[in-house]
């Protein structure tokens, strides 16, 4: 387990051939930048991680599509934010299921539910999924139950068929969620999607994927495995879960990141580490975050701007509804203006009107 201090030191030490400094940089297979990242899909407007959710987010001009993968009992990647499915899908409503519902612990939380590895891909794929959302989101519900849960590779098929119906590439983006928890369970997800990459074609460098973790060892074993693009995931507060000694904060630094960078081509930080809150409840000036991180050699893909009151900083809301849209729009053109590479919206549409 890598320590707090030997993640420092590694700030200081050679950088890995493939992100040696002076390297010639691949040319973007996606022929403009930033790149507007689909989170969960179209998820302000359809239940997040559905193919309808995905197809529309293609339609409003996205360039990546984000699944969040977990596997099933018999070693399937599907796409669920979280091992549990309770919450955004009719697995509780489902008498068949009843026996199934648990309580675990997941990086050191306690959860209570269905979990997808407690079922196998044929059984998932009986499940219907909903709103996740259903009060900020009411209009979504509208279409719980039109949709089973995807595969990892069915999102790969539909990226693959949209771009080739829009005339334009269109990426995936997908997420190794708590491979520390999966791995202890005999259940682990690199070598899985490392095989449906190259399976897929998008094992180099230069493919149109990038894969993303908020845990460190995840992301290394997977650079020893694959050349696709990789970025570390980076929260406000707290750090990795399987590096307790060492905080996001301290991976934010100039020396933290060039560490980030003997492994990684890029940082997916919450953009409020880019765009704080100033005491008034207005934007404060960006950071130096995304400076930093292109000094060290990363691309900034922040996450996740929505567009309801709830998730914005208090200037920018709109009326009292949580609900309802705020400016949202001083947020993308903010981020833009601060030099990210990409962003994540759960309104890719909007997140595009706004791009420069």
């Amino acid at each position: 387990m890598l320590t707090r201090r030997a993640f420092a030191a590694a700030a200081a030490a050679a950088i890995l051939p493939a992100r040696a400094a002076g390297a010639a940089a691949k040319p973007s297979p996606f022929g403009r930048t930033p790149l507007v990242i689909a989170h969960r899909g179209a998820s302000g407007e359809r239940p997040e991680h559905t193919l309808m959710g995905y197809r529309l987010a293609i339609a409003e001009g996205c360039d990546v599509i984000e699944p969040d993968l977990v596997p099933t009992k018999d070693g399937h990647l599907v796409v669920r934010h979280e091992p549990e499915i309770g919450g955004t899908t009719d697995v509780a409503h489902r008498p068949e299921f009843a026996a199934r519902k648990a309580r675990k612990v997941i990086d050191g939380e306690s959860v209570e539910g269905w979990f997808t590895e407690d079922f196998t891909l044929a059984e998932l794929k009986t499940i219907r999924c909903r709103e996740r959302l259903p009060q900020l989101r009411p209009g979504n519900t509208r279409y719980d139950g039109l949709e089973a849960i995807p595969t990892f590779q069915e999102v790969v098929d539909l990226a693959k068929a949209e771009g080739r119906r829009a005339g334009r590439t269109i990426g995936t983006y997908p997420e190794m969620k708590h491979p520390t928890y999966f791995a202890a369970i005999g259940l682990p997800l690199e070598r899985r999607l490392h095989a449906a990459l190259k399976a897929n074609g998008l094992d180099q460098a230069d493919a149109p994927v990038f894969v993303q973790c908020f845990e460190v060892g995840a992301l290394k074993t997977f650079r020893g495995l694959c050349a696709a693009p990789l970025i570390q995931l980076m929260d406000a507060e707290g750090g990795p879960a399987d590096l307790p000694g060492l905080t996001y904060a301290e991976m934010s630094t100039p020396a933290g990141l060039k560490a980030v960078a003997a492994y990684a081509d890029g940082i997916g930080p919450n953009w409020k580490m880019i765009l704080p809150t100033a005491a008034d409840g207005t934007l404060a000036p960006a950071t130096s975050l995304v400076r930093d991180a292109h000094a060290a050699g990363l691309k900034s893909h922040p996450w996740t701007v929505r567009a309801e009151n709830v998730f914005l900083p208090p200037a920018l809301r709109r009326g009292a509804d949580p609900a309802a849209h705020g400016d949202v729009g001083a947020v993308y053109k903010a981020l833009y203006a601060a030099g990210v590479d990409g962003l994540f919206s759960d309104f890719p549409g909007l997140a595009a009107a706004a791009r420069p």
